[in-house]
């Protein structure tokens, strides 16, 4: 699968089955050759400066449930990072 092909996904939270919103960034280790998480930007929209914004999520690649064709499915029981 491509990167490209991650930004089409819906990003689905297993617990309440939410669309979270869609994938906007990864979170490389060069290093190590791996991916540590996704970076997501949620639905929700906060109330800020100009109306509002909306707020980055970030996913850790071990909370990621499996990965299809249309879905990318996530554990989103312990995920609490807003803006990565």
């Amino acid at each position: 699968m491509k990167v490209s092909e991650l930004r089409v996904l819906d990003v689905i939270n297993i617990e309440d089955g939410r669309r979270l919103g869609p994938v906007i960034d990864l979170d490389l280790d060069f290093e190590k050759g791996m991916v540590k998480g996704i970076v997501i930007m949620a639905s929700i929209r906060s109330k800020g400066f100009f109306g509002g914004r909306n707020e980055d999520i970030y996913i850790p690649w071990d909370k990621i449930v499996k990965i299809g064709l249309d879905t990318i499915l996530i554990d989103g029981r312990d995920i609490v990072s807003i803006n990565y």
